[in-house]
């Protein structure tokens, strides 16, 4: 079984506090320009992650990702005829 997980954006003010975040949870994605970081947790222990993430004093901000909330399975989507005639001939 997979362990659902959630992405969490923390707004940091200093590059030199990342090896502190990484900590935190499995870190995906750092931009140096806008000093934000990208990290997966479980979904389990995401408030007490974000309270003590919270707690930092290098941290601004801790957004979540609503990612594994949004609904992904499309009732009426209807595929492209001239796509599967492709597809069917090889091209």
């Amino acid at each position: 079984m997979r362990t659902k997980r959630q992405g969490m954006i923390i707004w940091f003010q200093h590059m030199k506090n990342i090896k502190q975040i990484k900590r935190y949870g499995h870190l995906i994605y750092v931009s140096k320009h806008l000093k934000y970081a990208i990290i997966y947790v479980n979904q389990d222990e995401i408030e007490d992650k974000q309270q003590k993430l919270r707690r930092l004093p290098f941290v601004s901000k801790v957004d979540l990702s609503y990612k594994p909330f949004i609904r992904t399975d499309f009732e009426n989507a209807q595929g492209d005829k001239a796509k599967e005639y492709d597809y069917k001939m090889g091209i």
